[in-house]
């Protein structure tokens, strides 16, 4: 009897330190904290470049930044919906330049935080920003469907060609490699391949 008290009693320790155990090792969820950054602010890092330079190149690259994860979802949409007699080609175009507009998201993205900046980022704050037309939740025929894209590349290509200038002349050479070296002429591409699409030409017989 004597035995079966002291095992329990040695249990009952066991548990209470497990017990704490738990504890310890229980995740502190719900967390909510101050921005330690607020948009559009800067922060100094040892980068020989003017706070100035690199202000004026994150809002600049905010704004392409934004337009670009709209062109992004929209080619994954018509991913999704393209139909008709292309739908093979196109379906699978849209995804190819659906990744390669992620991968320049990315790099945006860094580009902005690299600088001491907040690059954007919620599809909220997207939307009130982009300059880029909404595009409707039904579905399009596929040369609105790819209008609507050429459009959407012909707002970023301008506004990247303002933001290599601008960049430029700010000797901000790092952002300028990148709009020039990556922005730009993925977009460029990309137009010349949709574009293609959109000629009037015949099928069978050559007139």
């Amino acid at each position: 009897m004597a035995v079966q008290r002291k095992q329990q009693r040695k249990q009952g320790r066991g548990g209470k330190e497990g017990g704490a155990r738990a504890l310890e090792a229980q995740p502190l969820l719900r967390q909510r904290s101050e921005e330690i950054q607020p948009f559009g602010t800067v922060v100094d890092y040892p980068l020989a470049l003017a706070s100035k330079s690199r202000a004026e190149s994150i809002r600049a690259l905010n704004q392409i930044l934004s337009d670009t994860l709209v062109l992004r979802d929209m080619y994954k949409k018509h991913h999704w919906q393209v139909s008709g007699a292309t739908f093979f080609q196109l379906h699978l175009l849209f995804d190819k330049h659906f990744k390669e507009q992620t991968a320049l998201i990315d790099m945006l993205g860094e580009r902005v935080q690299m600088l001491g900046g907040v690059s954007i980022a919620m599809a909220h704050d997207v939307a009130e920003t982009t300059r880029i037309e909404r595009a409707p939740r039904g579905r399009e025929q596929v040369p609105a469907q790819l209008s609507r894209l050429l459009d959407a590349h012909e707002v970023i290509l301008a506004e990247t060609r303002e933001a290599v200038k601008l960049a430029t002349d700010n000797r901000d050479d790092g952002t300028a490699d990148l709009l020039m070296s990556d922005v730009l002429r993925t977009n460029e591409m990309q137009v010349w391949f949709l574009s293609e699409h959109l000629v009037d030409t015949p099928l069978v017989r050559a007139t």
